[in-house]
């Protein structure tokens, strides 16, 4: 690109590990309450996929810019949970930074929770796949194996032992990875 003139932008996996990669989701925290306020609800539990980071990152940033702060609860599904923390902790603090002058944001509102992912990155195991199949045939929800269905077999999980009340208005960021599917299509025969 350079020999030819042009000027390359690096993006990294996700798009998150980078100086502007949690404002996407830190705006979404902005969209949320604007359709609380609409629907007249509060999201008193966020559940998210924690991988690259930028998704929880921005959420955690945008919330706690907010009059009604809340807690995001990532989900590890890298089988790396100390590099994921490491990374949300990193991009939400430089996303907090750049949204709000306070930017300087606690540990303890970074939460990532381990015990979904299984032993390596992409595989997924028997609670993966039960989460998928339970959330298509009751909520004709498609999860992929990598990411969403650990993600889901967490929320399930968490809500089955009571660590989030079954009360509890939900919100559950759905990212996606339907075309992930094809490449696991026999573990669903």
């Amino acid at each position: 690109m350079r020999a030819a003139g042009g000027t390359p932008y690096a993006i990294p996996t996700g798009a998150s590990d980078h100086p502007l990669g949690g404002l996407g989701f830190a705006n979404r925290a902005y969209e949320v309450q604007a359709q609380e306020r609409e629907l007249g609800v509060f999201f008193d539990a966020v559940v998210v996929c924690g991988v690259t980071g930028g998704t929880q990152a921005g959420m955690i940033a945008g919330f706690a810019g907010q009059d009604r702060p809340r807690r995001v609860t990532g989900i590890d599904t890298s089988a790396d949970p100390a590099g994921t923390r490491a990374q949300v902790r990193r991009i939400a603090r430089g996303t907090a930074e750049l949204i709000w002058s306070e930017g300087d944001l606690r540990d303890e509102e970074i939460t990532l929770l381990e015990g979904w992912a299984g032993e390596k990155y992409g595989v997924p195991v028997q609670s993966t796949q039960d989460a998928i199949r339970l959330a298509g045939r009751t909520e004709e929800t498609i999860l992929d194996p990598v990411h969403q269905g650990k993600s889901m077999a967490a929320l399930i999980d968490l809500v089955r032992d009571g660590d989030i009340p079954k009360d509890s208005n939900l919100l559950y960021a759905h990212l996606g990875g339907r075309p992930a599917l094809n490449a696991y299509s026999g573990l669903f025969h």
